[in-house]
This record gives C-alpha cells, structure tokens and sequence, in this order.
C-alpha cells in the first residue's frame, strides 16, 4: 500500500508505514487501529493519520516516505484484508529495481545474544539467499519504468549480504529518522547507493518503534544516501508480535519473517521510492494479495512460507 506497511493479523499480516518524511520530516499521528472500518474505494486521508489500511496506503502517495504492511488484526473484511477486488496496478512514472540487491544490517550487537532468542537472523539470512531467481518472485518482472526503459529484475543472486552493526544499539522505540540514519549506515558500510539497493534494519528481541505489532509488521521507506535515493525497509523482531505478524500460520513461529520480508521485497522491487507501480486505491504488489493463501513455497530446493503476489497479466493473485 501506498502507505506501505504489511498490518498485522487478528491474527494474520500487512506491512508498510508511514512515517516521518524522507530527509528529517515530521513523523505524523498514528492512531491505534483496531478494528478499522470497511475501506471504500477513494476513502483516504492526506493528512498522514489513518484508520484503515487504505487510509494507510494513500497517506504514502501525499507524503512519499513509507509504505506499510499491516498486521493480520487490522483486515477485517475482503477489502481490508488486502483482496482490493480486480483492479490491477497501474504505473505512476517512478523507477524500478532492474537489478535488485538486498542488504541486512542487523542492529545491535543483541543479535548475537539475548536479541534473537528465536534465531531469526539465520533465517533471514537463509529466506534471501533462497528467494532470488525464483518463480515465485518473478511476478515482478512484468513490472517496467519508462525512463529509461527496463523491467523489474529476479537474479538469483539477489542478497548481497547482511552484518551486525555493533557500534550502536537502538533505542528502546527507535523513531523513522532513527532507523532511516542506521539504513545510510548499512549503505556506507555496503557502497550500494543505487536505485536497486534495498536496505534492511532489522531490529532485535524486544524493540518495538512506534505502531510495531498494533498496526504494523514491517514497512518499507526511502532516504537520501550517497548521493541518491535508496530504499529501506523497518523490518522488527517478527516473532514478537506472534500470531499478529504470522507466527505459526503456516508451519512455525518464523513463518511471517518470510512472509512479510517477501512482501516487502516484492513492494521494493517494483514501487522503491513510492511512486512507481500501485492500484487506483494506493494498494502495491504484495498489499492486494496480504494474508491470503499463505503457504509453504518452493524457493531453489528450500521450502518457504510465503503469501501470493499480484499479477497485472493473470489479474489476480498468484504464487
């Protein structure tokens, strides 16, 4: 969604949010959203509030800085939940990932104790060095910009790598500029400041920013680094959020890592600075098919939970 988070299940999943604007913006009121009234088409706020998942989305499209996948809890209905009917995406000028590379930093040297009691980060790690070149990822590719003219990429080297960054530890409820400032440290570190970078924080056992687990399960956002635009993605301690951002909705209590990283991926891959590809309704790539269909996939020979993606060419959502 525009607003790009992955919300939370009631016990299933969404992901982007909207926060402060790129670049030190102000970061806007979110109020708690619990049972978010049925979204009708064009029933969004531009004031960076929301109380629905559309509300969410479309908040991106006037204060280009997230995009959030809401936690299972927050769809309560078919349009709610992410099934945003037929309308396929629609391209609104912007670039996409021709060649996408992803890149984790850790946050805090908790990851190599305390911070990841569920071990997490081998998973992480493992999903994204499995997903790239897959069938289930290559629903992006059908994804283009115009300028100049190129199709959203699947190379089967996509992970670029992932560190602990031990040389600071975030706050208890780290703010988006907090985050956006650790995302240009892992580009630093990295040297990737392309339109193809995606840059995930990945935050340790325990930390919560503002909206994780009550409307959120993860976002992906932009920031200016090395002279550029990268993406990033807030990618939370998942497990923390138990069945709210999928934990054990397919096989196991690391089951929405996969599922909501993916997601976000997928949304990087083809909307990476929020303006690129999503519906009349602000809804992007993974957001039209969240928490529906959730299954365990074949990723090159190890098997993934994921959610479907969807495709302009089939018209609904596929895996």
């Amino acid at each position: 969604m525009r607003y790009s988070f992955l919300r939370l299940i009631p016990a299933v999943i969404a992901a982007s949010l909207l926060a402060a604007c790129a670049g030190g913006g102000t970061t806007p009121t979110v109020p708690s959203v619990v049972q978010p009234p049925v979204q009708q088409s064009g029933d969004f706020r531009a004031t960076g509030q929301f109380t629905a998942i559309g509300d969410a989305q479309e908040a991106i499209r006037f204060m280009p800085t997230v995009d959030v996948f809401q936690a299972y809890g927050e769809r309560v209905t078919p349009l709610a939940r992410g099934a945003a009917g037929s309308n396929n995406l629609l391209y609104n000028g912007g670039v996409i990932q021709t060649s996408p590379k992803l890149y984790v930093v850790y946050w805090g040297s908790a990851w190599n104790g305390s911070g990841d009691p569920d071990h997490m980060k081998a998973y992480l790690n493992n999903f994204l060095s499995h997903v790239g070149g897959t069938s289930w990822n290559s629903t992006v590719t059908q994804y283009y910009q115009t300028n100049p003219s190129a199709h959203a990429g699947n190379p089967a080297n996509n992970f670029g790598g992932s560190y602990v960054d031990t040389s600071s530890s975030p706050p208890k409820r780290p703010t988006q500029s907090q985050m956006a400032n650790e995302a240009k440290k892992a580009e630093a570190h990295f040297g990737n400041h392309s339109a193809s970078a995606e840059y995930i924080v990945a935050m340790p056992h325990g930390i919560v920013p503002s909206g994780f687990k009550t409307q959120y399960c993860a976002y992906h956002s932009t920031t200016s680094a090395g002279g550029g635009t990268i993406s990033w993605t807030n990618l939370p301690y998942l497990p923390d959020a138990g069945s709210g951002c999928g934990a054990n909705s397919v096989s196991g209590v690391l089951d929405g890592v996969s599922i909501v990283e993916g997601h976000e991926m997928a949304e990087s891959e083809t909307d990476p600075q929020l303006d690129a590809w999503y519906d009349a309704s602000g809804s992007e790539i993974g957001d039209k098919c969240a928490w529906v269909n959730l299954r365990n996939t074949d990723l090159n020979g190890t098997y993934f939970p994921t959610q479907p993606l969807w495709s302009n060419s089939a018209g609904g959502c596929v895996q």
